[in-house]
């Protein structure tokens, strides 16, 4: 009987998704269906993004697992109706579009590149960087993109320091976890980059507290998630000059709404969420080893634990 597979997102999504999925799955010996429209009940799979029109999970009752495109499963994992096994993407394409954006700001404010791409006015200031072994940069959630960047990072010669909420062990990177993990991650954190899930724990985790707590002129980094940050405190932070320049990727409202404060703050970067984007041709392998692994009653990749809601 051939496996049935809903592709559960926004039109221009499947236009792209269409013939790398369908090549995915043939390629891993599967006899699918996959289309955009399908009797629920007749629905094995789901392939889904968490702004599709699908919310009520009920009527799929053949369901056996919903394969999230996102690596984000905020939106999705509170879902009373889905009782059945839900996976998020973490694939290479992601997982590598990450590392090069984090690693290329990073080594920006490192280096102090701003001041050289802006300010040629004539004079010759020649301010000396350290070198990256006397750099502190804090990644704040050790996941599968916080332990990527962190290695990269590490890879360069950066003193790299992680917190999680529970305790991590990598090689090379000195890991923190808890509350008290916690204060010394952002005492120490000269270069601060945030890639926490979106949890109630984690929401405005960097308010006007925390942002105390990180060294004088440090800098933010924020790939993770919009709410992360409480918005007015960094701008205080910025304008205080306690923080230095923060460089932000995600935002509450997206896109970024024009007259918001953050596009004209001097200090403040800000780039239109293109830290990390699920590419379809390496997504799509991940999501066809997923429905294989189902069909051949194998554990599924990348299980989201819905009690800790990542």
């Amino acid at each position: 009987m051939s496996v049935n597979v809903l592709f559960a997102a926004r039109a221009e999504q499947w236009q792209a998704y269409e013939a790398p999925l369908k090549s995915a799955l043939r390629d891993a010996g599967l006899d699918v269906t996959l289309a955009t429209d399908l009797p629920p009940e007749e629905v094995d799979y789901i392939v889904y993004a968490p702004n599709s029109p699908v919310q009520d999970f009920t009527p799929y009752t053949r369901l056996k697992a919903v394969l999230n495109l996102w690596a984000g499963v905020e939106n999705i994992v509170g879902n009373q109706t889905l009782d059945v096994p839900l996976a998020r993407m973490v694939d290479h394409g992601l997982t590598q579009g990450m590392i090069e954006w984090v690693t290329g700001h990073v080594l920006r404010h490192h280096l102090g590149m701003d001041a050289h791409i802006h300010g040629q006015d004539g004079v010759w200031r020649k301010a000396i960087p350290p070198l990256a072994e006397d750099r502190n940069v804090t990644i704040l959630g050790l996941g599968a993109l916080g332990q990527a960047c962190a290695e990269a990072l590490r890879g360069l010669g950066f003193d790299v320091t992680g917190w999680s909420r529970g305790p991590k062990d990598i090689s090379g990177i000195t890991c923190l976890s808890g509350d008290e993990g916690l204060q010394a991650a952002l005492h120490h954190a000269e270069i601060l980059v945030l890639l926490l899930p979106l949890t109630p724990e984690t929401e405005n985790l960097l308010d006007a507290d925390t942002l105390a707590m990180l060294p004088e002129g440090a800098i933010v980094v924020n790939p993770g998630r919009g709410p992360l940050i409480d918005d007015d405190a960094l701008i205080k932070a910025l304008d205080a000059g306690h923080v230095g320049h923060a460089t932000l990727d995600v935002f509450r409202v997206e896109p970024l709404p024009e007259d918001h404060p953050f596009w004209a703050h001097p200090k403040i970067t800000v780039t239109p969420h293109i830290a990390s984007e699920t590419r379809p041709s390496t997504a799509a392998q991940v999501i066809a080893e997923n429905v294989r692994r189902g069909e051949s009653g194998e554990p599924f990749l990348h299980l989201v634990d819905r009690e800790n809601g990542y």
